[in-house]
């Protein structure tokens, strides 16, 4: 249409994986005290925006269906939110694209909304600085600081302290998800974990100059809410069982709060194989290879 304008922002949101994640213990304001070495992968939820004169959400792709009765997406919370912290009155007809399972432990929806952020930023012209941007980031959601960004991260706290890392080495990732839908909340009600005495100290960087290095320091990293989510889920347990059984898979773990767990692989045709042949013993599951942003 004449004079219509045409401008259009896309950003990726990939998915955030958690190779370990430690509950150092719940604090007096009932949060919990995180450690966790974060990558992201090269799939993952887009978000699109346009100008508009109101706040508007499309949802497309194959996991739209589960967000349609979520009337306060993340995505239009990070929309008002920029828009009251930046006090400008534009709007913008906003479009997710939803690839990744919903509620699946690999931080979809803040990686949503973080993609949302950034995309505004561009769209309104606006410029927060990183500081507010961050803070509004973490107002919308404890994983969302590390979203705006997507190099390998150590995180700890509550999620607002994060250290970027250096390039991790090259490996590949399965995800396999077997169509469970796990509420991160009644995850860490399971754990149970206990009080904090007084707040930990932060965290020594790792280095990793070879995969073996990284596995190495892995093995001695779990993911403290494996238990409490195969205990809602017991079929976490199948796809940890069928991810170690596939050929390649040097270390099989579960991401975030469940129930989507990985495999790591040392290349791109063992991963690729591996989740063929996942997908193939269960169509039912939701299984995808993927490489890894900044690692090699």
């Amino acid at each position: 249409m004449p004079g219509e304008d045409s401008r259009r922002v896309v950003e990726d949101a990939p998915a955030k994986i958690n190779l370990c994640l430690r509950v150092i213990g719940r604090r007096a304001d009932g949060y919990h005290e995180l450690q966790s070495l974060v990558v992201f992968a090269r799939i993952g939820d887009r978000v699109s925006a346009e100008p508009a004169s109101d706040l508007t959400l499309d949802l497309r792709g194959p996991f739209a269906a589960a967000l349609g009765g979520d009337p306060d997406n993340l995505v239009l919370r990070a929309a008002r939110l920029l828009r009251e912290r930046t006090g400008t009155n534009a709007g913008a007809r906003l479009t997710l694209e939803k690839n990744l399972p919903v509620a699946s432990g690999i931080g979809g929806g803040s990686a949503d909304a973080a993609a949302a952020l950034r995309a505004l930023v561009r769209l309104w012209d606006v410029d927060p600085g990183a500081a507010a941007l961050g803070e509004m980031a973490a107002a919308l959601g404890a994983d969302v600081p590390v979203c705006l960004d997507a190099p390998p991260a150590l995180m700890w706290g509550i999620g607002a302290n994060i250290a970027r890392l250096e390039a991790l080495p090259r490996f590949h990732l399965v995800l396999v998800n077997p169509g469970i839908a796990l509420a991160t909340a009644e995850v860490f009600r399971a754990l149970a974990a206990p009080a904090l005495a007084h707040a930990p100290e932060a965290p020594v960087l790792p280095l990793f100059a070879t995969l073996e290095e990284l596995l190495h320091w892995l093995s001695g990293a779990a993911n403290d809410l494996e238990a409490p989510a195969r205990a809602h889920a017991p079929e976490i347990g199948d796809v940890l069982a069928a991810l170690a059984a596939s050929a390649g898979c040097r270390l099989a773990r579960m991401s975030g709060s469940g129930a989507t767990c990985f495999g790591i692989y040392a290349d791109e045709a063992a991963a690729e194989a591996a989740a063929a042949a996942i997908a193939r013993a269960h169509p039912g599951w939701w299984a995808v290879a993927c490489g890894v942003s900044d690692c090699g």
